[in-house]
């Protein structure tokens, strides 16, 4: 589903120990950015608040999994979300467990049918909204361009998946804050058209389509700010790129 997903937060070691127990060591640690896989934290600031009040769900191999991963936390004192279970609202496969991080953000650990052993670690989001239509306007208008699709269409939550992972929007007075999401795409011209697609949509530019060779060579992307102001990004990794230039 995402390239990946990026949250600021308010004190990094408290984040990092979290995540490290939540989701084993990280796969990139720098002074920048603490990643797993597809899932990063970075220090807010004054210029970059911390995010609020997102809900991530990451896929788990087996129902023994969730459990254990959640008995793990619990134990180390983080705070219960909600206990291990199925979950048959959402389907009869769907198993999870919640907790809390430091910033109060809501955690998951899911199995379920659709779980893939090959996908990174986001299973899902669970993003609030004070317009679910705005919000379904946007991704809809991008949904073709960076291979998503609307699987979910009611006046409480939309959803948005490729097939295995997935987005939903749901109504809430307090919505979710300042969430960097990057879908990747499979060339420099998917990149450009995503920004031209979603400016036409009336988002806010948040940084033209270009290398950012900061990240890493070959590191194509465009930036815009979607309805409720989270950072949406397209990006493509040139590797030819990056070959070349070694």
């Amino acid at each position: 589903m995402f390239d990946h997903v990026e949250i600021r937060v308010t004190d990094v070691e408290a984040s990092k120990r979290f995540y490290r127990l939540a989701l084993g060591e990280p796969t990139h640690d720098d002074e920048w950015i603490t990643e797993w896989d597809n899932f990063g934290i970075a220090a807010a600031s004054a210029e970059k608040p911390a995010s609020a009040r997102l809900h991530v769900g990451f896929g788990a191999q087996e129902r023994a999994e969730v459990d254990r991963w959640w008995a793990k936390l619990t134990t180390a004192g983080y705070e219960n979300d909600g206990d291990p279970g199925v979950r048959a609202w959402y389907h009869d496969t769907y198993y999870g467990a919640f907790v809390r991080d430091p910033d109060g953000h809501s955690v998951e650990s899911v199995h379920h049918h659709r779980t893939d052993a090959a996908a990174t670690r986001v299973d899902h989001l669970w993003l609030r909204t004070a317009s679910i239509e705005n919000a379904k306007r946007f991704y809809e208008a991008i949904a073709p361009v960076v291979g998503i699709e609307l699987v979910h269409d009611t006046p409480d939550r939309v959803r948005f998946s490729d097939g295995v992972g997935s987005f939903s929007f749901v109504h809430l007075d307090e919505p979710t804050e300042r969430v960097h999401l990057a879908f990747g795409v499979g060339g420099r011209a998917a990149v450009d058209e995503f920004h031209r697609v979603a400016s036409a949509a009336g988002a806010v530019d948040n940084g033209k389509p270009g290398e950012r060779p900061q990240y890493h060579p070959g590191y194509y992307g465009a930036f815009v700010l979607d309805p409720d102001g989270h950072n949406v990004e397209a990006v493509f990794h040139d590797r030819l790129t990056v070959n070349a230039r070694r």
